[in-house]
C-alpha cells in the first residue's frame, strides 16, 4: 500500500513562511544557474473550446524538475483562466506531486497555489533585498493574487513607505483595501504612471499583453520587477524601458527571451544576466540612479524546491492527510 500526504491550501498556508522560502528558492536560483538541476521544456496549450466562442477557454501547463542531490522531483500540474476574475475565482489553479527521487513513490499531492504565489513573490524578494533601499515607495500594477504576493514579500525585507496599486478594473480597490488591512500603507490609484512615477521599486504582475506603464515614468534609479509575462504574445514592459536599463536579470535567461517583453527588443538571452549575478555580488547596480530590470517566467525548480520544503515542513509539524493509492 503506498501512502500519500495530501496537503491542502490550508495546510500548505500553516507551515510556509516567506522568509524561509526566500532562503529555499536563492539556493534552487544558484543550483539552477550552475546546471545543477533537470528542468525539461514545460509544455503548455489552450485547454479546448467553448463552442459559442473561437477563444481557448485557459491554458495549461506542465512544470516537472528536479535538483541533483535531493530526496524528491516535483511535477506541478497549472491552469490559467483569466476570465476567473469576473467569476470571482482565482486565475491560477496549480497542483503539485511530489515523488521519491530513488524509488519513484508518490509522496504528497498537495495543492500549488500558494506555493506558486509564494515562490515567485519571493523573487521580488530577493530583487527588493539586493537592488533596493529603504524607504521604498512601490507601485505596483496588477491586482490579482501575486500583486499582493509581491507586496507582502516585498514588506518583509524593505520598509515600505508608500504603496500604490494599479489596475484597469475596480479590483485594484479591493487588493489595497486587502494589503492596508495586513498593515501595509496601501492606496489604489487612477493610472499607471500615477502609480509608477517617482517609485523606485516597480512591480508588474499582470496578464496584458501591451505594455500596463509608460517608459518615461520611471523614476531614476527605479527597480522593476517583472513577474506576469511568460510567453511570446504577453507584454507588460515597453521597449523604452529596457533603453534605459542599466543592466537585465532573468531568473531563466533562455525563456525570458522568448517573452514578448523582450521579442518587442534587440536583446537575446545573451544580453540577460542570470538573477545569481546579484545574489553573488558579481552584478548589479553600480550608480544609483542606474535602473535595474529583473524579469521572471517561473521556474520548475523553484515549485520542486519550495513544495521539498513544505513536505518536509508538514511532516515535522504533522500536518496533512495520509491517503492510500
Amino acid at each position: 500500500m503506498v501512502m500519500v500526504l495530501l496537503l491542502s491550501d490550508s495546510a500548505v498556508k500553516r507551515v510556509i513562511d516567506i522568509e524561509t522560502l526566500a532562503s529555499v528558492v536563492e539556493d534552487a536560483l544558484i543550483k539552477q544557474a550552475a546546471g545543477a538541476v533537470q528542468r525539461p521544456d514545460r509544455p503548455h496549450y489552450p485547454i479546448g473550446h467553448d463552442l459559442e466562442s473561437p477563444e481557448p477557454l485557459g491554458m495549461a501547463v506542465v512544470m516537472p524538475a528536479y535538483v541533483h542531490g535531493e530526496e524528491y522531483f516535483a511535477t506541478k500540474l497549472v491552469s490559467l483562466h483569466e476570465d476567473n476574475e469576473d467569476r470571482g475565482l482565482p486565475t491560477l489553479h496549480a497542483q503539485i506531486v511530489l515523488t521519491n527521487a530513488r524509488t519513484g513513490l508518490p509522496l504528497s499531492f498537495m495543492d500549488g497555489t500558494r506555493i506558486t504565489n509564494a515562490r515567485t513573490g519571493c523573487l521580488g524578494l530577493l530583487a527588493a533585498r539586493e537592488l533596493a533601499s529603504d524607504p521604498v515607495t512601490l507601485a505596483v500594477i496588477g491586482a490579482g493574487a501575486q500583486a499582493r504576493w509581491q507586496t507582502r514579500s516585498i514588506a518583509a525585507v524593505r520598509e515600505l513607505e508608500e504603496v500604490r496599486v494599479f489596475s484597469p478594473s475596480d479590483s485594484r480597490f479591493a487588493c489595497a483595501d486587502d494589503l492596508s488591512e495586513e498593515g501595509i500603507p496601501a492606496a489604489a490609484v487612477d493610472s499607471a504612471a500615477e502609480a509608477v512615477e517617482g517609485a523606485n521599486v516597480v512591480v508588474t504582475a499582470t496578464t496584458a499583453t501591451e505594455p500596463v506603464f509608460p517608459a518615461d515614468a520611471l523614476a531614476p534609479g527605479a527597480l522593476v520587477v517583472a513577474v506576469g509575462a511568460f510567453n511570446a504574445e504577453m507584454q507588460e514592459l515597453e521597449p523604452a524601458v529596457f533603453d534605459r536599463a542599466a543592466c537585465v536579470f532573468a531568473d531563466v535567461p533562455e525563456e525570458v527571451a522568448t517573452i514578448g517583453d523582450l521579442v518587442a527588443t534587440d536583446l537575446t538571452a545573451e544580453d540577460l544576466l542570470p538573477m545569481r549575478a546579484f545574489l553573488d555580488g558579481s552584478a548589479g547596480r553600480e550608480a544609483d540612479d542606474e535602473i535595474v530590470v529583473v524579469e521572471s517566467v517561473g521556474s520548475a525548480v523553484f515549485d520542486a524546491a519550495a513544495s521539498s520544503y513544505v513536505y518536509e515542513a508538514a511532516r515535522e509539524e504533522g500536518v496533512g492527510s495520509e491517503l492510500s493509492l
